[in-house]
């Protein structure tokens, strides 16, 4: 499913128990300078990650000072993000001019510690290559290297390296609880492009040999992926982000079941089986 950009006002673009894709949460807070956001979400563990600007963060007491060190956009600098149990009741304070803060939830049943993860916790990854379209770079804010501290919640951000190309390929499900082969982890998606009205295409191939939905993504596009492959592109001279979402219904780890009529693939692309092991 393709959400178009609007003006959300700080209201929750994916809320719980969502239709599509009822393991995720997704909220954008936009703040001015003293402005303050806070909430609480029973049944969901999140991750506050600033897109821009910076925020003070407080989890029931807890403080987290100066969370975010990017300008201008999603390429100036990099990601930080704090980890906020299920049910706590989170405040955030716009310490800059303004700033943009994507809120990253999925479905638990448990309540952990809170904790924050800055430049030098952030686990990265770099595969593909320019002659097979399919060059890019993976920033885990939550990912394998803090496994035993979160629940079901992998978040991440995502990026073409150089202008055009895909993404997602071989193309890949995880919509199915059927170990070793596959788990289910709903999945969200926010785009953003460079110059920012660049595009690109959100495919979803519900069956494997039968033809399936296109969507038209642009700059702060949301995408919910419940069911089926999903491999997306942008258009050749501009640089495609992603902001990922992933929550695990039985577990964090990601297995992903690859396109049978595309999986030999894995073997032409440089560095993707390291990409696949991060995703735990």
């Amino acid at each position: 499913m393709h959400i178009a950009p609007f003006d959300n006002q700080n209201h929750p673009i994916v809320d719980v128990n969502d239709a599509v894709v009822p393991l995720n949460y997704f909220n954008i807070v936009k703040l001015t300078r003293g402005q303050v956001f806070e909430y609480r979400i029973p049944g969901y563990e999140t991750c506050i990650v600033p897109a821009t600007g910076t925020v003070d963060v407080d989890i029931e007491g807890v403080a987290f000072a100066h969370l975010g060190n990017r300008g201008t956009d999603v390429w100036d600098g990099e990601p930080e993000g704090v980890y906020v149990p299920v049910g706590a009741k989170a405040v955030m304070t716009c310490t800059s001019a303004t700033a943009e803060v994507f809120v990253a939830g999925a479905a638990f049943d448990q309540v952990l510690e809170p904790f924050d993860v800055r430049g030098g916790d952030i686990d990265f990854v770099q595969y593909g290559s320019d002659d097979t379209k399919t060059h890019r770079k993976i920033k885990h804010i939550l990912g394998q290297r803090h496994a035993g501290k979160v629940g079901r919640l992998l978040v991440s951000e995502l990026y073409t390296v150089g202008a055009g190309g895909w993404s997602g390929f071989p193309s890949h499900k995880h919509d199915t609880d059927r170990l070793p082969l596959e788990t289910r982890h709903d999945e969200t998606y926010n785009f953003r492009f460079r110059p920012p009205h660049g595009s690109g295409l959100q495919m979803l191939q519900r069956e494997d040999g039968k033809p399936g939905d296109a969507y038209h993504i642009v700059d702060g596009s949301t995408i919910c992926l419940d069911k089926g492959y999903h491999p997306c592109c942008v258009l050749p001279g501009y640089e495609m982000y992603y902001f990922t979402i992933l929550g695990g219904l039985s577990q964090r780890p990601l297995v992903q079941y690859f396109q049978p009529s595309h999986a030999d693939q894995i073997e032409t692309i440089p560095g993707i089986k390291n990409m696949i092991a991060k995703f735990k």
